[in-house]
């Protein structure tokens, strides 16, 4: 009797463990190998600012010095910020508010921002300095700047007050409430030793603004033609080459895989964009629930229920149309801008781009996302990158030298 209940029990042991281990294996999730990774500068946070233009452009420009060989590095965005808010305060109050005045803005921003204003370093004009933290939180600047532009733009003043110099006096009123909560814009500073102006560190640094180009994928205009993409952050009417969706995607491995790193636009709202590092297009009428049950079952689980974005899954890889509807329909929008570095591989084999954030040391990965290539194909909004990132064919195409 006692060797029969031994027997069960180690039959029971073995059933257990075996049942442990198919539990493992299940929930093993994502594992990731590198396949090419270039070198970025560290993770930064912009809290509660809507800035992931500007900081996803900084980070893309301290990563271009490192592919350059010139060193490490960083750049404060709250300079870029407050020289492109008034920019943009500007521009809303001369089309009488049809331009919003908002937090956002677009990588021309910066890359019209550091050949205009020049650069600064990151010690000289810091987020939170001016209210006594680290971190930004543009809750009330936006409130009170918000105030002053929509009251001159929407206003219905027949003319508006200058000072002494011809200087409209909202003008002033906007730049000295950026002032306050953002710092004054220094006009000299000194840098390991050495005394600069913005224009004159921009310029040492041997970034030149000419050298990027912005690329997107979109039928309504044609290929191989620039146009300026019509997106509320882009203000300032910037352009982007069009490009087939095959020949864009080309360009992100051209530019990885010969060590560029890649300013990356894309939609965010997507469920597949998960907020632990992982973003993915599961492809719902091939995946199959992990419990084994049919297809009509699983499609009547609720969103939350869906076991899509936890290990990997079959992907919708979408086609031209498909990537247009999604734009045309509002359900592709222009949310956020990331830093794209590297490419890996999970462990079936597909690819995924490595992405550095801008949410602080979020997730499971510390503040990298794994962006499936099928996640980039289909909300990818538009791209920065240098030139020379293009494969030849396609930069003769556009008539790039």
């Amino acid at each position: 009797m006692k060797k029969i209940l031994t027997v069960a029990a180690l039959g029971m042991f073995c059933i257990s463990g075996m049942a442990q281990e198919a539990k493992d294996q299940n929930e093993e999730g994502f594992v990731f190998t590198t396949v090419k990774e270039n070198p970025i500068t560290s993770i930064k946070n912009q809290n509660r600012a809507g800035t992931c233009w500007c900081y996803s452009s900084m980070a893309f420009l301290e990563a271009e010095l490192l592919r350059m060989g010139k060193g490490e590095y960083d750049f404060s965005e709250m300079y870029i910020v407050h020289n492109t808010y008034l920019d943009r305060a500007d521009k809303a109050v001369r089309t009488h508010g049809d331009v919003s005045f908002s937090q956002g803005g677009s990588f021309y921003d910066v890359i019209y921002g550091m050949k205009t204003f020049g650069l600064v370093p990151e010690e000289e004009m810091r987020p939170g300095v001016m209210y006594g933290d680290t971190l930004s939180n543009h809750t009330e600047l936006t409130a009170v700047s918000n105030a002053v532009v929509d009251a001159i733009a929407k206003g219905k003043l027949r003319s508006l007050q200058s000072d002494e110099n011809k200087k409209p006096l909202w003008k002033k009123s906007i730049e000295a409430i950026h002032d306050i909560y953002l710092g004054v814009r220094p006009e000299k500073f000194t840098y390991k030793g050495k005394e600069y102006t913005p224009q004159s560190f921009y310029k040492s640094t041997g970034l030149n603004a000419d050298d990027y180009v912005s690329l997107t994928s979109y039928t309504h205009h044609p290929f191989y033609s620039s146009f300026v993409l019509e997106i509320q952050d882009n203000w300032r009417w910037a352009q982007s080459y069009n490009l087939p969706i095959d020949e864009f995607m080309e360009v992100f491995d051209n530019a990885i895989m010969n060590g560029y790193t890649i300013a990356w636009g894309s939609d965010v709202s997507e469920s597949g964009f998960t907020r632990n590092g992982i973003a993915v297009m599961p492809d719902q009428e091939k995946v199959q629930e992990l419990s084994g049950s049919d297809m009509a079952h699983w499609l009547k689980l609720k969103p939350e229920e869906k076991k899509l974005n936890t290990k990997p899954q079959p992907q919708k890889w979408v086609t031209q149309e498909e990537r247009q509807l999604a734009y045309d329909n509002f359900e592709t929008t222009d949310d956020h801008g990331m830093l794209i570095y590297g490419i890996a591989k999970d462990q079936e084999g597909n690819e995924y781009y490595m992405v550095k954030n801008s949410w602080g040391k979020s997730g499971k990965y510390e503040g990298i996302w794994y962006a499936s290539k099928a996640f980039a194909r289909y909300k990818t909004m538009n791209i920065v990158v240098h030139k020379d990132a293009l494969p030849k064919a396609i930069k003769a195409k556009l008539g790039i030298k």
